[in-house]
């Protein structure tokens, strides 16, 4: 999981409804929709689902420690979905204490390892890395209007680009992957059966669809964007340079934890059913 900064998420609490209706023209979802679309769950489902649920995000201070304004913004994201959300007071296992006794169902919770949703009443978990390439394959998804049969690039086999590679061919795209780390690209095309593109053989208009979940920095230029190019991006920093994402406008889908936190609540409420 990539450790955010400060300066990552600042401003997600007050952007969200501007957010949303960024969205909506880019996929004609809302983030709860994309949500719902990553987790297969009908948006009358969730509201039904979800209604009453509190929400506890428990700050952690193991490893390097607690990110300023990040339990705030994931509470916001909470907020904004409709669910009743907390952040509690007391930090590590206090703050599991604090959860329960506030009547909190489902935890949010992450450290330098993992970002995890929990929901007590099933032990649904839900994992940020797998549940985030699961979002932003739905968003991509719903912008090109179907991936079936569809070319798309993954760039980053790391763990969320290994997720996406299975989010995607279950959506039916033919799925080509791409990574600095020879033998990690090659582990994750054997697993999956995906074509290999080794970084060398990137020619801008071979393909006009991309998961981008690198690490990386100026990895899709201006030169790779096409009037079909269509990008989803949740790597941070995002490998898309300005001058691309100037000229994909809506077409690119780009997010530091709105997505992924609102897949994660989706689908450990999707447990219930």
């Amino acid at each position: 999981m990539t450790r955010l900064t400060t300066a990552d998420i600042a401003g997600i609490g007050p952007g969200l409804a501007r957010y949303d209706r960024r969205l909506r023209v880019s996929t004609g979802r809302s983030l709860a929709g994309i949500a719902c679309h990553a987790a297969g769950l009908a948006e009358e489902s969730f509201v039904s689902l979800r209604r009453g649920v509190r929400v506890a995000v428990v700050p952690l201070t193991c490893g390097q420690g607690v990110i300023d304004g990040f339990s705030s913004a994931v509470a916001a994201i909470a907020d904004h979905l409709g669910f009743e959300s907390l952040v509690t007071q007391a930090t590590d296992a206090g703050g599991l204490a604090e959860a329960c006794e506030r009547g909190a169902e489902i935890l949010l919770s992450a450290d330098d390892g993992r970002f995890v949703a929990l929901d007590f009443s099933t032990g649904k978990v839900a994992d940020n890395s797998v549940l985030t390439a699961r979002g932003f394959v739905a968003g991509l998804d719903l912008m090109a209007r179907g991936l079936r049969g569809r070319r798309v690039l993954v760039i980053g086999c790391g763990v969320v680009g290994a997720a996406a590679v299975d989010a995607l061919q279950a959506r039916g795209a033919r799925v080509y992957v791409q990574d600095v780390n020879d033998r990690r690209m090659a582990a994750l095309a054997g697993r999956t059966g995906a074509e290999s593109v080794p970084p060398a053989a990137f020619p801008p208009g071979r393909w006009h669809l991309f998961f981008e979940a690198s690490n990386g920095t100026h990895i899709i230029r201006r030169a790779h964007v096409r009037p079909e190019t269509l990008v989803a991006a949740p790597g941070v920093p995002c490998g898309v340079t300005a001058a691309a994402v100037r000229k994909l406008g809506p077409r690119l889908l780009h997010d530091p934890l709105q997505i992924g936190v609102a897949a994660m609540l989706v689908d450990v409420l999707s447990g219930r059913l």
